[in-house]
């Protein structure tokens, strides 16, 4: 043991040594570099950099692909004092993103406060066109008489209805932070504005400054401003609603790195409000991104360059040494070709092979699953003889059979590399909720042989997402033909092709009724 430890301690150190060697070297190399090009600096390379959280996706897709998956059994914890640097590009991308994180939600306030002090006014003006008379000048108004106690009726019902329409169009939860403001909501927020505003000065100087006495034409006038508030509602609706239902474009989203691609119809959208359409559908219709799969092409294309060598042979003291590596080099060049050749045959037989193994761990996987629930059935009919006390409850019965069929479960999902979007407590919530509906197995076993969307798996796989859109125009400005952009994400990036529907023109063409007519005449003699 003595002998064990001495050696793993040299081994250590001596790595330290030979990987702090190699590390003077890169930021050597790395300090000359960025002192011939002295007109970069630290913020182009922050521009496009991902946020610091989901740093980690890349490296735990590469420690997920050689991980033991029998979920805790040989987990191992690392603690100890961390040997990763932070250099001063990662300190400002760090700070940069700080910063937008803090921009964001002062920009979501900031909008909600605006909407809730415009709402107030909008509301609170009626009330204080009936209210400023009777507080500034009472004696002077003339008796309000049947009609004018009419309109009062009027305003507070056309205020009730105003008041629940607002709500129901515009405070509801933020499906989304957009990068720009929603132009027409804005601009309606401007008309509402200046609006109120021109009532109020009108207000101003023919009542106000006059002290006019007649009562029924200062609520008449607080009614047609109530009317006016109303139709300027129902022009939001057409804008931010009605506008965009008939389709007008056909959009095609293509994933970048396995080419899965879904088609859209949209209306008349912005290119930000079109992108998170497409966002919202993506999380619905795509299968989940699962980067293990892509793994095995690269490994192979690795492989295949790693058979080729070329070296150099530059030798001006022997010619005859230098003919000879000239020579070999050759050969070494057309043996790489001639496996380059024969790379389709080791593509096939890999995928034949895979697929075989694809089917005996499914048929494995079906036969246990199908063995668990007969013997779930069974517990059943004994639990009904049993007392009401000592019946067990789906969770405890899904933790009883799981083990019969974990082991045949892992070595599919490895198989079929989705270790890493199952972990052990999904699987038995999964199989209590299919315990307590009474579903089959083939029910249960839907969700581990077909990929499903990527709202199907857990929350972190989609929650804490980011997305970056990118476009060549602004993206408050419409979609049109052939408008390109793309949404790019940690580990892939969506991208979106706009075309235009065509007009469709239909003519019509009518056929005579009488043309169907026709008469059958036979022969009255026939062959015998």
């Amino acid at each position: 043991m003595d002998t064990e430890s001495t050696y793993s301690g040299y081994s250590y150190y001596s790595g330290r040594s030979r990987g702090s060697h190699r590390h003077g070297e890169r930021s050597r190399d790395h300090h000359k570099s960025r002192s011939k090009d002295g007109s970069r600096s630290e913020k182009s390379v922050t521009i496009n950099a991902p946020p610091a959280e989901p740093l980690l996706g890349d490296s735990s897709v590469l420690g997920e692909e050689v991980q033991d998956d029998n979920w805790g059994e040989t987990t191992t914890a690392v603690t100890g004092t961390s040997e990763h640097s932070l250099s001063q590009e990662d300190i400002v991308r760090i700070t940069k993103d700080l910063e937008d994180s803090v921009g964001l939600d002062c920009r979501r306030y900031f909008s909600l406060t605006l909407a809730v002090v415009l709402g107030l006014l909008v509301f609170l003006t009626p009330l204080a066109f009936l209210a400023l008379p009777h507080l500034l000048w009472p004696d002077k108004l003339l008796v309000c008489g049947t009609a004018c106690e009419g309109l009062f009726i009027s305003v507070a019902f056309k205020l009730l209805i105003l008041l629940l329409a607002v709500w129901a169009l515009f405070f509801r939860a933020p499906r989304a932070g957009l990068p720009r403001v929603f132009v027409f909501r804005a601009l309606l927020a401007v008309l509402v504005l200046l609006f109120v505003v021109s009532y109020w000065l009108f207000y101003g100087v023919r009542i106000l400054d006059s002290q006019d006495e007649n009562y029924q034409g200062i609520v008449q006038y607080a009614v047609s401003l109530v009317d006016a508030l109303l139709f300027i509602h129902y022009l939001a609706i057409v804008l931010l609603e009605l506008r965009q239902l008939q389709p007008a474009f056909s959009v095609c989203v293509t994933r970048s790195t396995d080419g899965e691609t879904r088609h859209y119809n949209l209306g008349q959208l912005s290119i930000q409000r079109a992108a998170l359409v497409i966002i919202e559908n993506y999380y619905r219709d795509f299968s989940v991104h699962n980067p293990a799969l892509l793994t095995a092409s690269k490994s192979r294309a690795a492989k295949h360059l790693a058979g080729l060598k070329v070296y150099n042979v530059d030798g001006p003291e022997n010619n005859a040494a230098t003919g000879l590596a000239h020579s070999q080099s050759r050969a070494m060049i057309a043996a790489a070709a001639r496996r380059r050749d024969t790379s389709h045959n080791e593509l096939y037989y890999e995928e034949a092979e895979h697929e075989r193994r694809v089917r005996k761990r499914k048929a494995r996987l079906v036969v246990a699953v199908e063995e668990a629930f007969t013997h779930i059935k069974r517990m059943q009919e004994e639990e009904q003889k049993k007392a009401p006390g000592d019946v067990m409850d789906p969770r405890e019965a899904a933790q009883a059979i799981f083990p019969s069929m974990a082991r045949s479960l892992q070595k599919y999902l490895r198989t079929t590399r989705q270790q890493h979007c199952h972990s052990m407590e999904s699987i038995q919530q999964h199989l209590a909720f299919c315990i307590t509906n009474d579903m089959t197995p083939k029910a249960f076993l839907e969700s581990y042989l077909t990929p499903g969307p990527t709202l199907q798996y857990g929350r972190e796989r989609w929650l804490a997402r980011q997305w970056t859109l990118v476009s060549e125009v602004s993206v408050t400005s419409g979609l049109k033909e052939g408008a390109i952009f793309l949404l790019k994400c940690i580990d892939f990036s969506l991208v979106v092709t706009a075309k235009r529907i065509p007009c469709i023109q239909l003519s019509e063409e009518f056929i005579d009724p009488k043309s169907h007519k026709f008469v059958l005449r036979l022969q009255s003699e026939t062959s015998v």
